[in-house]
């Protein structure tokens, strides 16, 4: 143990050690060429300001939602009658514009690369000076939201997966058995991806149950059961903001600066209203109640965690956090026990009659990993398993098979997440247990066989009202980096730009140049400690 204790600590130095100079550099790199450090530091002279961030991130949206308007946009689906505007007519004419592509990939990336730069500054400036008007930043939100509600679903068809679930279960064909395709000609199975036309759905019975009744209210419209999905998910957003402000106050934080790191985050902007993913449901129903556990509501607590696993099963992290910390830092082992009984109690009864409204069983337990089929770099545990596959083959060692070698690599790093998970359980009640335990979510996300965006929205909107010391630099790290992973468009917008006219090259470079270096206003300058500042200029 004593060795284990020692190479744990020599680790944590190297990482601090690490973690700190690349931190610096970034640091360094954004004082000295960006418009940052044009701005002389002056003492800080209160909200009114807001007006700018919240003017400039609306029209980041709107380059988003401009460029996704196109008909044959890359970041959303191509297909007739899937929504409203920006769709191929049933009889198309001529071939598609290769210009109109590329302007179409030149202003969504303008657009994410404007609301990554407001919302970095507004989310520091927030980290060091407390007390911004809720009010305003609601507003804010809504302002930010709205592009995102008009918009076409963007960087995934989920959300046409969980519609045709939806009329499955309207129709009580089994999802937990079913895919989509079991809906024969039916105008819901056109958009689903393909991937998951037979794949039977992982999803708890609460959110069944809510997809269900959504494609009865809309009498079986495919379109209206999308855009019901995509206000049941904004909703969703909106209860993560009124979560994570009572969990910050009952933490002690700035209500303010965890409402902007969560709500207004461009990762559950984009992925979570955008892509209309149900990991709106579960990380508000979750953090609401969290929320209620640290104000010593613990049934209450245990109830919405019941609901959050009802809808994905990771919220059950949440469970056993709540009743593990239920009677506070000195309770003995067999003191947990009750709590835990309790908890067990709760959350089957919440399962239970979650499962007789939807009426299929517990048959979403053995799919819970069915989105194992997809291989993405982006997973470390799934990256290290294909490179090692496609090394042993170089090797000529072909009898050994890739989905072997997944296999391996995949249960390791969910052994890996599960053993960092417990260590932080133990370890919470002195770390911070609302702190570890959204620890715990990323690290299941980042150790896990499928690494996608939305996902990392589960832990992050905990970490906004309970990070420490270096977390909150990875926090901003995620969220402007994990909207862009997987995103399409960058190698075709490359490639493009090589063989087009020189005006529309122009064009693109002003348009990118443009929202990477103009200066976003004064207030800026509050971002940075004084101190900082006066190093760079």
């Amino acid at each position: 143990m004593d060795r284990l204790r020692l190479l744990a600590n020599s680790v944590r130095r190297n990482y601090e050690r690490v973690a700190g100079r690349f931190e610096a550099g970034v640091q360094f790199l954004e004082q000295r060429y960006t418009p940052l450090g044009r701005f002389r530091p002056g003492p800080f002279e209160g909200w009114s300001f807001l007006w700018q961030p919240a003017l400039l991130g609306f029209v980041g949206m709107l380059l988003i939602l401009s460029g996704c308007s196109f008909t044959n946009s890359p970041f959303k689906l191509n297909m007739v009658n899937t929504w409203f505007f920006g769709e191929p007519s049933g009889n198309p004419v001529g071939t598609p514009s290769q210009t109109k592509y590329i302007l179409s990939v030149v202003l969504v990336y303008g657009g994410l690369l404007l609301l990554m730069r407001v919302w970095l500054r507004l989310a520091e400036v927030m980290k060091l000076h407390r007390g911004a008007s809720l009010k305003t930043l609601w507003w804010t939100l809504l302002l930010w939201a709205g592009p995102m509600i008009v918009a076409p679903p963007l960087f995934s068809r989920d959300v046409f997966s969980y519609a045709a679930q939806g009329e499955m279960t309207s129709y009580h064909l089994n999802p937990y058995i079913l895919g989509p395709f079991s809906l024969g000609s039916s105008p819901y199975v056109n958009p689903v991806d393909g991937l998951w036309g037979n794949a039977p759905a992982p999803y708890g019975p609460l959110f069944l149950f809510l997809d269900g009744t959504m494609a009865k209210i809309t009498r079986h419209n495919q379109l209206a059961t999308v855009v019901g999905l995509r206000l049941l998910e904004t909703f969703a957003v909106a209860l993560i903001g009124y979560g994570v402000v009572l969990l910050a106050r009952g933490l002690g934080r700035d209500p303010g600066e965890a409402f902007v790191l969560s709500a207004m985050n461009p990762l559950v902007l984009l992925t979570l209203i955008g892509g209309a993913h149900n990991d709106a449901i579960m990380a508000g129903l979750l953090v609401v109640g969290i929320a209620l556990a640290v104000k010593r509501r613990p049934y209450w607590a245990l109830l919405f965690c019941s609901l959050a696993t009802a809808i994905k099963a990771p919220a059950a992290i949440g469970l056993a956090y709540v009743a593990w910390t239920w009677l506070g830092a000195r309770a003995t082992l067999r003191q947990r026990v009750k709590p835990i009984l309790i908890a067990g109690v709760v959350a089957g009864a919440t399962l239970g009659v979650s499962t007789l409204l939807a009426g299929f069983g517990f048959g979403w337990v053995k799919n819970l990993l069915s989105n194992g089929t997809v291989r993405s770099w982006a997973a470390p545990a799934t990256a290290v398993g294909m490179a090692i596959g496609n090394i042993l083959h170089s090797l000529g060692l072909e009898s050994v098979s890739t989905t072997a070698v997944l296999s391996v690599t995949r249960f390791l790093g969910l052994t890996a997440a599960a053993g960092f998970a417990l260590w932080l359980l133990w370890h919470g009640e002195r770390r911070g247990w609302v702190r570890s335990l959204g620890l715990s979510l990323v690290l299941f996300v980042e150790l896990g066989p499928v690494v996608q965006p939305w996902y990392l929205a589960w832990g992050l909107v905990l970490l906004a009202a309970s990070y420490q010391g270096r977390e909150h630099f990875w926090l901003l790290a995620l969220s402007i980096t994990g909207p862009f992973i997987g995103i399409p468009g960058g190698r075709q917008l490359l490639a493009g730009l090589v063989h087009s006219n020189p005006l529309l090259i122009a064009v693109a470079v002003a348009i990118l140049g443009g929202v990477l270096l103009l200066p976003m206003g004064r207030w800026t300058q509050w971002s940075w400690p004084e101190n900082e500042l006066e190093m760079a200029t």
